[in-house]
């Protein structure tokens, strides 16, 4: 199959890439970086989650953060919101897309969000109605589709299911997460076949994470089979709190570059993009996880 000719971006960097990390970062830090996500080229940002502070003390300023952003022309900022109060809280600030996310394995589902996945599914539905009355589209996400941290290998089918499910119920887009990183090429592609004959291609998109080192070859082999939206966070920043040693997720910096090399358009500014994986990865002290933003900043 041939490549696609444009790839949306979508960055997680202020949602996924920041949640984890122990120390406060203050609410003006994160609203720069969104904004200057923004002005690099990024279309699709993931700002915050409107979960409990008990368990995510770092994104307990959701509020402040999505009633204090820039809004830029033709940028989506979206907001995870696992369950209605969550969602209920969003559209108060006026969110324009949420997210909700669900597992394809069953111990995942339920050390990470206590129930069951057929219960996850079933607690969706009135988030799902609810943004649909309030006119908010809403992105699935789906966990450990490459492997599991308590299962091991997952089958390509059991992610079908539980994307299908998300898809049937509503979500405008599903995102396939190897959240442990453990995937390989080959597994990527076999997983993107057995949902794609579920839902249509343009309606997937990739988020993988670089544990192992596989990322950009997983992405590869996915585009080849027709995916166009690839989640990714700038710097490479975060991990995933219930998949223990799971580093980030991969950097946008290194999938832009990735993506300018096979001609495939992406309208966002490569030095732009590096020079802010720089400034918040010195903002926060954490190491910049990008091997392109490494590069580019030693030039």
């Amino acid at each position: 199959m041939a490549f696609p000719h444009s790839v949306r971006l979508v960055e997680v960097g202020p949602r996924d890439g920041l949640q984890n990390e122990p120390e406060p970062i203050s609410t003006a830090t994160k609203l720069e970086l969104i904004d200057r996500l923004g002005a690099a080229g990024i279309r699709h940002i993931e700002a915050a989650s409107f979960v409990s502070p008990k368990w995510v003390p770092q994104m307990a300023d959701h509020r402040e953060v999505i009633t204090g952003l820039t809004h830029r022309p033709g940028v989506v900022y979206s907001a995870l919101t696992p369950n209605l109060k969550g969602l209920e809280a969003a559209l108060e600030c006026g969110v324009e897309e949420v997210a909700v996310f669900g597992a394809a394995s069953e111990a995942f589902s339920q050390k990470n969000i206590n129930c069951s996945i057929a219960e996850s599914l079933q607690r969706f539905e009135p988030v799902l109605e609810r943004a649909k009355a309030a006119n908010v589209r809403v992105r699935g996400y789906v966990s450990c589709v490459l492997g599991c941290p308590y299962e091991g290998e997952i089958e390509p089918t059991k992610v079908a299911d539980v994307s299908k499910a998300l898809y049937e119920m509503g979500c405008y887009e599903v995102s396939l997460g190897d959240t442990i990183g453990t995937g390989t090429p080959l597994k990527a592609k076999r997983m993107i076949e057995a949902v794609s004959r579920d839902i249509p291609i343009e309606k997937l998109a990739a988020h993988f994470h670089d544990t192992y080192g596989q990322a950009l070859a997983n992405l590869y082999a996915v585009l080849e089979e027709g995916i166009a939206v690839i989640d990714s966070s700038v710097a490479g920043l975060g991990g995933c709190p219930y998949a223990k040693g799971a580093s980030g997720n991969v950097a946008s910096e290194d999938v832009v570059y990735l993506l300018d090399g096979l001609r495939i358009e992406t309208g966002i500014d490569l030095d732009e993009l590096a020079g802010t994986g720089t400034w918040i990865t010195q903002a926060i002290g954490r190491p910049n996880r990008s091997k392109v933003g490494v590069a580019l900043a030693a030039k």
